[in-house]
């Protein structure tokens, strides 16, 4: 699995998700990359699972939902019913990684583990074998249009570099600049919001991919 574009509709018109999602979906978008803030864990509030649940049924791409909230253990259950392709938490929550874990196990869902640019790289080794993806933020969660943090993605290369075989997402200001390199590091998911929703969709995702 490499080479893959998911648009965050963190970046899309909330009064037109509908129209969005399908201009993602005739753009070529591979998933829809869904941002969940609880106004405690970032700064930051957005959607819930009711707007999941109803955005699941007007397109069949896969969702990825990156939980930015302090009590993912709380809400797991939720968004895996309504049917997701992927799921993340926080690295930084390291007190509820295995309840998360234990709650995916029963659906067909992609266990992700996301780290803060300022969280070592190191802290995710116990779980290598337990994830299918990891999600390397290249942003301070919490808002998007934020400017690309170069030193935040050589995490990417780490990762590669210490044996991880899984999955690798990356998340924050990701352009066509930088598109390429973070894809020579290991990168197989990109994420973007303003690249995508500001260009016109289809050329932005091509140039990404």
């Amino acid at each position: 699995m490499t080479n893959l574009v998911a648009p965050s509709i963190l970046s899309a018109n909330f009064s037109c998700l509908r129209e969005d999602i399908e201009m993602l979906e005739k753009g070529g978008a591979d998933i829809v990359h869904i941002d969940v803030m609880d106004g405690h864990f970032v700064p930051n509030l957005t959607i819930g699972p009711v707007v999941v649940s109803s955005l699941r049924k007007i397109t069949e791409l896969p969702f990825d939902c990156h939980l930015m909230i302090d009590e993912p253990d709380r809400y797991f259950k939720r968004f895996l019913d309504i049917g997701i392709q992927y799921i993340s938490m926080h690295m930084e929550l390291e007190d509820k990684i295995e309840k998360c874990i234990e709650i995916t196990r029963s659906y067909d869902t992609k266990f992700g583990l996301a780290i803060n640019p300022e969280t070592p790289v190191e802290k995710l080794i116990p779980y290598f074998d337990r994830v299918d993806f990891v999600l390397v933020m290249t942003v301070h969660p919490g808002f998007s249009g934020q400017t690309f943090m170069g030193n935040a993605s050589f995490k990417i290369k780490k990762l590669r570099d210490m044996g991880f075989g899984g999955i690798i997402e990356v998340d924050g200001g990701i352009n066509a600049e930088n598109a390429s390199k973070v894809r020579k590091m290991g990168a197989d998911i990109l994420v973007a919001g303003h690249f995508v929703f500001d260009n016109n969709v289809e050329k932005a995702i091509k140039m990404l991919r």
